[in-house]
């Protein structure tokens, strides 16, 4: 694992802005970094990667210079394990409801003393060839990302109880899964929705929590950032939608 400068930007109070990324081409994955992105997001729940493709993306982001982070499809310490083990930087863990899972979610991410993260040489650690396991350990447990989801309407009802936890870096908010929990599935403007998403943005936002969202275009962003957000994701198949449609629309007589 390298510096991971998102982490480093959010600590400095910056914005950092990300995509998330679900096919398995690592030049597609250079070609969109090279677009100046502060963070890659891999996605192995919405997605098909699985980790030994993933590696090959993390490869291809850092040799770009961006950060490269891994969604994986659920809060278990042997899928968390797998995809950690390629060298992400980071991790988005969905569908967490609960402190008790908030707490495992961390612990599968982290070596001891924090965690229970399986050590082994593997490329997250370089195979063990540059520096000791031990150092290797140290490093990651304090360079390693934790972004976690709130998608349900139990975890925003839990929310205030998440701010305790420690290594939580980044509080996310899921507006379309969170939608579906309240039972309105893709009505992201219902009254219920914003004041779930409301209610999550008031407690983080003056806590030492980073705020994140995923934003479908440029207005929800500048939204975002506005009411305090600072970790901003959208999705690379929304530009390639826009844009073609732009464009055969404007060129079809």
């Amino acid at each position: 694992m390298l510096t991971n400068t998102t982490k480093a930007q959010l600590a400095a109070g910056e914005v950092v802005l990300g995509s998330f990324i679900r096919y398995n081409d690592p030049s597609l994955t250079e070609y969109v970094a090279l677009q100046g992105w502060d963070f890659l997001v891999f996605d192995g729940e919405h997605g098909t990667l699985e980790p030994h493709q993933v590696e090959n993306l993390v490869r291809a982001a850092e040799f770009r210079g961006i950060t490269p982070i891994v969604r994986v499809p659920t809060n278990q310490p042997h899928l968390i394990l797998r995809y950690m083990d390629t060298g992400a930087h980071g991790l988005h863990v969905p569908w967490v409801n609960t402190t008790s899972e908030v707490e495992a979610a961390v612990r599968a991410v982290k070596y001891h003393p924090r965690g229970i993260r399986g050590l082994a040489g593997t490329r997250a650690s370089d195979w063990g060839i540059t520096e000791p396991l031990s150092k290797y350990t140290e490093r990651s447990n304090r360079e390693t990302l934790v972004v976690i989801h709130i998608e349900t309407e139990e975890a925003v009802a839990a929310i205030g109880d998440y701010l305790g936890i420690e290594d939580v870096d980044v509080i996310f908010l899921g507006p379309t899964d969170l939608s579906q929990s309240l039972g309105v599935p893709g009505e992201l403007d219902h009254p219920q929705v914003m004041a779930a998403l409301d209610r999550v943005a008031e407690v983080v936002v003056p806590s030492a929590k980073t705020l994140g969202v995923f934003v479908g275009d440029l207005d929800s962003a500048r939204r975002w950032i506005e009411r305090g957000a600072r970790y901003i994701a959208t999705d690379s198949d929304g530009f390639l939608r826009r844009g073609m449609r732009e464009y055969l629309l404007g060129a079809r007589p």
